[in-house]
């Protein structure tokens, strides 16, 4: 957490833009991974994490300091953000449409890492709830070990052990991924610990 992020919040709620600028500097890459790492889509990702801020932007004088980081408020809209989005834009688009929609990615890199994100979510399924926190919050919202320490109550050496032990229960199951990974590296890499 950050040392003046309870003043940053106060004064943004005063409706200071300066103040909330750097709020949106502190959070945005993190907001933008969960949504990315929840839809798979860049584009859905950017649109959904504006709307966050927008929304947090209009609500944050109704915000109350309640000792928790200022991003589980955050958090909290962008998982709602997303369930109106999956709630509201369900719709199957006709083949031809689909391939003559624009995309700024690549095709293949777009196949390839929605796939190994798939297999990753999947490998992330077998965890136990614990051990999904921490590898959610480490490797796709960017907290450090102590700040999920934090956030999870718990010392920074059993978080340590939780993600040792998660990264080697991932192991196996990225490894059977392996044509998926760089053919110049022989396999999916792993996160650094």
């Amino acid at each position: 957490m950050v040392h003046n992020e309870k003043e940053l919040v106060e004064r943004a709620a005063r409706r200071d833009p300066k103040a909330f600028g750097a709020l949106y500097e502190l959070y945005f890459d993190k907001i933008y991974n969960y949504l990315y790492f929840k839809t798979m889509h860049r584009n859905e990702a950017e649109d959904l994490t504006a709307l966050v801020f927008m929304k947090a932007w209009e609500a944050i004088g109704n915000f109350e300091w309640q000792g928790y980081p200022f991003s589980t408020w955050l958090y909290r809209i962008a998982h709602n953000q997303l369930v109106d989005h999956y709630r509201t834009h369900r719709q199957v688009l006709p083949i031809e449409v689909a391939e003559n929609r624009e995309s700024g990615d690549d095709p293949f890199e777009a196949v390839e890492r929605m796939s190994v994100l798939a297999q990753v979510r999947g490998a992330i399924g077998n965890l136990t709830n614990e051990q999904q926190k921490v590898v959610t919050m480490r490797y796709f919202e960017g907290y450090s070990i102590r700040e999920i320490a934090n956030k999870m109550g718990k010392a920074p050496d059993a978080v340590r052990a939780m993600q040792h032990r998660a990264l080697k229960a991932l192991q196996p199951r990225m490894r059977a991924s392996e044509p998926l990974g760089d053919p110049r590296r022989g396999k999916v890499a792993m996160p650094a610990q």
